[in-house]
């Protein structure tokens, strides 16, 4: 019999909210929270594109993430990155993965001349932080679009759907939704689903921790994945009104 350590059930989200206008300074910002997992999300808009652009002739604009755990958001204090003097894996893997989710939903030629800034940062992590950073990057870019619009500095929305990300996994032999960490840590299989408001893919990272799964569990792993995500769809909007 399933037991998670907070008593939802298999298919339950853990408490999901967008709060935003959370760094005032940025375009458009927002606090996610997926249960005690909390993100500050912060979209700005500069107004030039990557050098690399210029030199290829690529037409358009850009958005680049940046994602940080701060030193505090974890049980053991993490080290700040800049201290090592390099990046390590995980924070490049996980803001390439953010940039990848909201450029799949962005028409780049609407912000030719301009790159959009999404910086995640982590002020505390029990499980799913990428997950969370997706989901409210979405909303910060959106808000920041938004006010960006109003100003006219650009004409029209770039956005072409809505994205959103959330963890599955199978603990104690069962396929469940929205991981924490306690239930992360032992899960024997850890999957991340990225998917936009009208359910096409972005992204499925999946993997077996010193185990495998089959199709069937798969399938009931994206199943969950795409109940919970309707929710997030739903509390994004509200967000970004």
């Amino acid at each position: 019999m399933l037991i998670r350590p907070d008593n939802r059930a298999a298919n339950q989200l853990r408490a999901i909210s967008f709060t935003p206008g959370i760094a005032p300074h940025a375009a458009g910002s927002v606090l996610a929270a997926y249960g005690d997992t909390r993100v500050i999300c912060a979209a700005t808009l500069e107004e030039k594109v990557p050098t690399w652009m210029k030199q290829q002739c690529v037409k358009g604009g850009w958005l680049t993430a940046e994602y940080s755990l701060l030193p505090y958001s974890t049980l053991d204090r993490k080290q700040r990155d800049i201290v090592k003097g390099r990046l390590d894996g995980r924070t490049v893997e996980i803001q390439r993965l953010i940039g990848r989710a909201l450029r799949a939903v962005l028409d780049l030629s609407k912000l030719d001349g301009f790159t959009l800034w999404v910086d995640c940062d982590v002020l505390q992590a029990d499980g799913g932080t990428r997950t969370a950073s997706i989901s409210g990057a979405y909303v910060a870019a959106q808000l920041a679009v938004k006010k960006l619009m109003a100003a006219g500095k650009i004409k029209e929305s770039p956005f072409t759907d809505s994205v959103g990300a959330i963890s599955v996994g199978v603990y104690q032999d069962a396929p469940v939704l929205d991981l924490n960490y306690l239930e992360d840590k032992d899960a024997s299989v850890d999957a991340n689903i990225v998917m936009t408001g009208s359910g096409r893919f972005v992204e499925v990272q999946s993997a077996g921790e010193e185990a495998t799964f089959d199709a069937a569990q798969l399938q009931t792993m994206i199943g969950l994945a795409h109940e919970g995500l309707q929710t997030i769809f739903r509390l994004q909007k509200e967000a970004i009104g």
